[in-house]
């Protein structure tokens, strides 16, 4: 990580040279200004940690030049330094925003002291977001099925690396989940976790939310706004949806991307940041590539460690994990008792195959429980659709059509399961055996990706 940077401000030379020596030797990193211009001009150029600021400078002042950052960079914390110390000054300055006010000449130990405090104030602010966001957030992966075993394995590896990850998924199946374990198993996770969805955003208006502004760069820029590459440095940034960022955007997030250099939208300086990326999308990315709708070069920069969130379908055997697990959460968030579950719903739960995946139960156990009120949920409950399915399936209690006496071994079996696993190994046996055991030229016979069917193959025990 960069060691952090001090902007030091005033127009005399012997204290910018004895105090650049001194913090230097504690390991900051210190650039200086000797007016407000240049302190200005520094800071449209890299923001500092933090700014030591004199009061009595010729032109703008530093009370002035306080307020000016205190509107532009509120999240800066200010030390501010006069030789003409009075107690009215030092009240205007920390009214203004400043965090301490030292007097000169000064002491170089309470210079330490007042910028280790001050910093570690500003983390202290920063932790406070962080762990109000987790709290907020503050859900696990669940699942023990094969594949949500291995997609655990996946995370524990990937994520103590700083190696970017490309997370794919249909809708629903917590690909946001996915990202946000990442961010809390790696070293970066007492760093900022900033967030975009870039589906949400108009696109004249994704650049400045990916890089930031300048004041006056288009009409209701009033003043300047750091972007989300900004406001991520040293931490990580989720780009949710890629697959529909415009072709536009994605050249210039290319470049970003790989230089980790930008500039912000009305400016000419050019900002250097420190961010691990995790993109997400529900697109197939290489199709989009084929249609001409996804940039290739920007595909391979990003998919550096691919992680396949299966969908709900794939994983049935979690469904009584995961539907017990948001019954016993809305009913907590309630304040109530949760109300007993009839076990036999279960069944009915896995013979449906969930199109909105994990987001669709989640939302069917809200709906029960409110109109539970906090009793029993039975199958009764579950709304038509899902019954259907169990009915279409042929299962004993639904009144679908009865298996021929010559049907194969799985189809006569106890346990959906078990039925479900032995259709899965014979058909996918026999088109292995009809595309010569060439996993691309089956994969897409069968219209799944190749890697879906390497995991499948593997969780079924089949060889490859």
């Amino acid at each position: 990580m960069p060691s952090q940077k001090i902007l030091i401000v005033d127009d005399e030379h012997s204290i910018i040279e004895s105090l650049t020596g001194i913090l230097e030797d504690e390991g900051y990193a210190i650039t200086a200004a000797h007016d407000a211009e240049e302190a200005l001009s520094a800071l449209s150029q890299h923001l500092p940690d933090l700014i030591l600021l004199d009061i009595w400078m010729p032109g703008m002042d530093g009370i002035d030049l306080l307020k000016r950052i205190k509107e532009e960079w509120p999240f800066i914390p200010v030390v501010v330094m006069s030789g003409h110390g009075t107690i009215e000054t030092a009240v205007r300055a920390t009214r203004l925003g400043a965090h301490d006010f030292l007097e000169k000449p000064l002491s170089y130990e309470q210079v330490i002291l007042a910028i280790r405090n001050a910093i570690k104030y500003r983390d202290l602010e920063e932790e406070n977001l962080l762990l109000r966001q987790k709290t907020k957030e503050g859900q696990e992966i669940i699942g023990e099925s094969d594949v949500m075993k291995h997609l655990k394995e996946q995370i524990a590896i990937v994520a103590p690396t700083d190696a970017w990850v490309l997370i794919q998924g249909e809708n629903g199946t917590g690909k946001e989940l996915v990202a946000r374990m990442v961010y809390r198993l790696s070293r970066r996770k007492d760093k900022p976790f900033v967030e975009i969805n870039c589906a949400a955003i108009p696109e004249e208006l994704i650049e400045s939310e990916l890089f930031g502004h300048e004041k006056g760069a288009f009409t209701g820029a009033t003043s300047m706004k750091r972007g989300k590459f900004d406001l991520a440095n040293g931490g990580t940034l989720f780009l949710d949806e890629i697959g529909d960022m415009s072709l536009k955007t994605q050249a210039k997030i290319l470049r970003i991307l790989q230089e980790q250099r930008f500039e912000r939208v009305g400016g000419g300086k050019t900002i250097t940041v420190d961010v691990r990326i995790i993109a997400a999308t529900n697109k197939d990315l290489e199709k989009e590539i084929e249609e001409g709708r996804f940039r290739e070069d920007l595909y391979y920069r990003l998919n550096v460690i691919p992680i396949e969130v299966p969908p709900l379908r794939e994983r049935k055997d979690d469904i009584p994990l995961l539907f017990s697990a948001f019954v016993r959460e809305f009913t907590g968030n309630a304040h109530r008792r949760p109300p007993r579950i009839d076990e036999a719903i279960y069944t009915d739960l896995m013979n449906y195959d969930w199109p909105g995946n994990i987001r669709e139960l989640r939302n069917l156990a809200e709906r029960l429980v409110i109109l539970s009120r906090g009793k029993e949920i039975t199958a009764v409950d579950l709304p038509s659709s899902i019954r259907k399915a169990r009915m279409d399936s042929g299962s004993p209690n639904g009144h679908g059509p009865s298996a021929p006496d010559t049907s194969p071994d799985w189809l006569s079996a106890e346990d959906y399961r078990t039925a479900k696993a032995g259709f899965e190994r014979a058909y996918l046996s026999r088109k292995l055996a009809e595309n010569d055991r060439n996993i691309k030229k089956t994969a897409e016979a069968i219209g799944i990706e190749r890697r879906h069917l390497y995991r499948k193959l593997h969780a079924l025990g089949l060889d490859a």
